[in-house]
């Protein structure tokens, strides 16, 4: 069995609820995103990041704005649309909930050690 693959999905299953966190504190530029998670040891590639931001667009999870800047390019500064906070909350609820019931089971000791 490969471990970096299970590693891998365990980490997808939740990047869009931590995403989601972010942007929901006020708007978030892609850039920033990454380095808030990359600051919580939560590795993400913009690569990953911008087709996850497209997709929540579309599904009108998320709205954006242009921001001109000084030094380059105008800038996409995502927020929460009112459908993209429903949607958060529930995804806060399932994630209290597992996180409530792996903390329940993982925390139990074994009654009987594994012994080779």
């Amino acid at each position: 069995m490969n471990i970096e693959n299970t590693q891998s999905q365990m980490r997808k299953g939740i990047l869009e609820f931590c995403i989601l966190s972010i942007i929901r504190r006020g708007e978030a530029y892609p850039s920033d995103i990454v380095e808030e998670m990359k600051a919580a040891n939560l590795q993400i590639l913009e690569g990953t990041l911008y087709p996850l931001l497209t997709r929540l667009k579309n599904a009108s999870m998320l709205t954006y704005r242009w921001v001109e800047s000084n030094s380059g390019p105008p800038r996409k500064y995502f927020s929460l649309t009112e459908k993209g906070e429903g949607f958060y909350k529930e995804l806060e609820q399932t994630w209290n909930e597992l996180s409530n019931g792996v903390n329940a089971l993982t925390s139990k000791k074994p009654e009987h050690p594994f012994q080779y």
